[in-house]
């Protein structure tokens, strides 16, 4: 691999907006893992599309809210490609359920992948990016809307966001950018899962550009962030929902 060759770990990259970030990364140069929980079969795809492109990727299964699991992640990037520059973490649940303490068990697996799964893989990317590394999580544009039922995902990704900023300035000096990307509605299978035809519709036209974001909207604002042309951003969320306020 050339000394200018680029590796980024993409989490939950297995459908939806992390397939089309690491295909986009790999598109841009880099080497891609491609992170999954329990989708082989749908890594397995990405990875094969990515490839298709004349680009390299390998498949990791591993769960973003095991410390254990956290590191293997990086081994294996280190072990396949020699090191470790971007870092997407875009693993997440979407859970609806209102604010009920009957119902905790919903919002501590909620908060168990959204938040902790942030704090571990932005922790470890702390620790093996070098100089001219990029970290960059996904958060949500929901969080501005407070929607009955949202209140453990809103609680969820707006810890992420405050997370980013904080390592942000943990990680002065050493020339390392720390941002959030915050997708408003977007076409993925997560976003139309229980939503009838009528939601959607209504959703869509909610942003002045009328229409629902598309996976590869969300990725070119990650590509971005994660090139050169993105390194005096730091700290910022970025939203990234056609207007969706």
């Amino acid at each position: 691999m050339s000394q200018d060759q680029r590796v980024a770990i993409v989490t939950g990259a297995s459908r939806g907006i992390g397939r089309a970030i690491a295909e986009r990364l790999a598109s841009d140069g880099h080497h891609v893992i491609v992170n999954y929980a329990g989708s082989a079969q749908a890594a397995a795809e990405t990875v094969k599309m990515i490839e298709r492109g004349g680009g390299h990727a390998q498949a990791v299964q591993a769960d973003v809210a095991e410390p254990d699991h956290v590191q293997r992640l990086f081994n294996v990037a280190i072990e396949a490609f020699g090191r470790v520059d971007t870092v997407v973490h875009n693993a997440g649940i979407m859970s609806n359920q209102r604010i009920d303490a009957l119902d905790v068990e919903a919002f501590d697996r909620t908060m168990r992948t959204n938040l902790r799964g942030a704090f571990l893989v932005l922790g470890e990317a702390a620790q093996r990016l070098s100089q001219g590394g990029r970290i960059i999580a996904l958060s949500t544009s929901v969080i501005a809307k407070a929607f009955p039922g949202y209140g453990a995902y809103i609680a969820s990704k707006a810890g992420v966001e405050g997370l980013v900023r904080v390592l942000a300035n943990e990680l002065r000096g050493r020339d390392i950018t720390v941002n959030a990307v915050a997708p408003g509605p977007t076409g993925t299978e997560l976003f139309l899962e229980g939503k009838s035809d009528e939601q959607v519709a209504q959703l869509a036209k909610a942003a002045p550009l009328e229409r629902l974001g598309e996976p590869t909207d969300i990725a070119n604002v990650v590509s971005f962030l994660a090139g050169i042309e993105g390194g005096w951003v730091n700290g910022q969320v970025l939203r990234a929902n056609g207007g969706f306020v």
